[in-house]
């Protein structure tokens, strides 16, 4: 085993830096369901691994598998808003648009990639209609993603794809149809599409198309952002479910933040959650996978050469921190269980072993543990900033109000003494009350439970219980241990009859 100084990093805490994303990728539930065209949405925090999934499924290179990956940082937004339908239920709006930008994805895929075609008879003729339809409407065998929906495009529907009048109406001209047009026969154009599609679709093979950073365009009073996720989320269902019907393995896989699912309101929402959708979770009852298991197999391709690496194997776990806690229990219970707060966190002790010029250990020790505590805090409370911004515009005097609470543990009286000496740092409508209920949303506090099955006393978190809601009659309340150092907050006293990470 290589000695820990001659260490780096143990990777980047986003996909697109980590340079060990790929060979210490893991083999998560969500994963696996995903493709085996079982649960194709995926859910999770941001950080939690949504993106290693995508870029994983993504990066596919083999004979019976095609995989196409959609990213919105560059998508024109506001050209697809000029492809909702009128007269049709607001979450229905964009569903026909995105099926249309699915199918163009699908055709291109089969036309310059799946070296299969033609594997049918069918597919023989539809394959070269689909290629003439793409072809003339937009001038390449592949367009971009962004060109499908740009005003200057006229598409050329006929005579590759050929409409009665009584379907379509009139005055349409539908070999050079302006873009802008479309949405009036959008629902013809994507049933022709949609059959030669499925129609060519390989039964031996696995078709992928993959939409990620959706939280790009996030924004919570944007209706019209909101309506056409949905949209997204009810064509990939149509397109799964025709998929399906065929007998074609094709899997249509949103990745999306569960804070921004939970805030969707639509009709066949429950079916999706119960039926489609998987969430990314670590150390919890409902996955096999752990943290830890992840930063071994960090450990072992940086220092194992060619030997497994544990976790006792770099930290030393003979020595308990305060509290009677394993160091990696103590560092489990500062992240929101997600792999980049472990990567940050573990990198911080890192940094500060190498400065303990002192040390002659060849693990690391409580000391280094504590000594990256600050380091991780400053991180994780920039985290946070970036995720409640959009949700609590005035979150920076929020926390002037939380860091005047001045303890980490602290009682309801308490944050209502506080905030009636602070009301100058209130805005119009903010209350004692919406103030903690959207910090315990974001997991920056949580609330002790008394009782239950079990008896004694719980504290109840967000990001260990999707599900939770924040109890307004709750007189005990805790800051995230990771955010105590970044806040300038006293520590509590830890007890034993209170488990400070344990759910509900």
């Amino acid at each position: 085993m290589k000695n820990l100084r001659a260490v780096g990093s143990f990777g980047g805490i986003d996909a697109d830096t980590d340079a060990l994303l790929d060979d210490c990728f893991q083999d998560h539930e969500a994963y696996a369901a995903a493709i085996k065209h079982e649960r194709p949405l995926v859910l999770g925090r941001k950080g939690s691994g949504k993106t290693a999934i995508y870029r994983r499924i993504v990066g596919i290179h083999s004979h019976n598998a095609f995989a196409l990956g959609h990213t919105f940082l560059e998508y024109p937004w506001h050209h697809h808003r000029l492809q909702e339908l009128v007269g049709v239920p607001e979450e229905s709006r964009y569903i026909q648009s995105w099926q249309y930008l699915i199918l163009l994805g699908l055709a291109r895929l089969l036309i310059n990639d799946d070296q299969s075609q033609p594997w049918s008879t069918f597919a023989l003729e539809e394959i070269q209609t689909l290629e003439q339809f793409v072809t003339d409407s937009y001038g390449t065998k592949r367009p971009e993603l962004g060109a499908l929906f740009t005003p200057e495009r006229r598409l050329r529907i006929e005579p590759h794809f050929r409409f009665g009048t009584e379907l379509i109406g009139g005055g349409l001209n539908l070999e050079r149809l302006p873009v802008s047009d479309l949405p009036k026969v959008v629902q013809e154009v994507n049933r022709r599409v949609r059959n030669a599609v499925l129609g060519c679709l390989n039964p031996d093979i696995d078709y992928y198309v993959c939409f990620d950073e959706l939280d790009r365009g996030f924004s919570p009073s944007d209706s019209s952002y909101h309506h056409m996720l949905t949209g997204l989320l009810l064509a990939a269902k149509l397109m799964n479910d025709e998929a399906a019907r065929v007998g074609k393995r094709l899997s249509v896989i949103v990745f999306l933040r569960d804070d921004i699912y939970q805030v969707l309101r639509f009709e066949d929402k429950n079916k999706i959650t119960e039926a489609r959708a998987s969430v990314i979770e670590w150390d919890s009852p409902r996955t096999q996978w752990t943290l830890r298991q992840l930063m071994e197999r960090r450990f072992s391709a940086l220092l194992g050469e060619g030997v497994a690496v544990n976790w006792s194997d770099v930290f030393d776990e003979s020595k308990e921190m305060s509290g009677r806690q394993r160091k990696y229990k103590h560092i489990l219970d500062r992240t929101f269980r997600r792999p980049r707060d472990i990567i940050k966190m573990c990198n911080e002790v890192l940094l500060a072993y190498k400065a303990d010029e002192h040390c002659d250990s060849e693990l690391f020790l409580n000391g280094h543990v504590i000594a990256a505590r600050r380091g991780y805090s400053e991180y994780l409370l920039r985290e946070l900033v970036d995720e409640v911004q959009k949700h609590m515009p005035r979150h920076d005097k929020y926390f002037e109000i939380l860091r005047s609470v001045g303890s980490g543990a602290f009682t309801r009286e308490q944050f209502d003494s506080v905030c009636s000496l602070r009301a100058a740092l209130l805005g119009d409508g903010d209350t004692a009350e919406s103030i903690l209920r959207g910090f315990f949303d974001f997991s920056i506090i949580g609330y002790q439970k008394t009782g239950g099955a079990g008896g004694g006393s719980t504290f109840v978190w967000r990001y260990l219980e999707a599900g939770a809601r924040f109890d307004e009659t709750a007189s005990t309340l805790r800051v995230h241990p990771g955010l105590v150092e970044a806040l300038g907050l006293k520590k509590w006293e830890h007890r034993d009859d209170v488990d400070d990470t344990e759910g509900t």
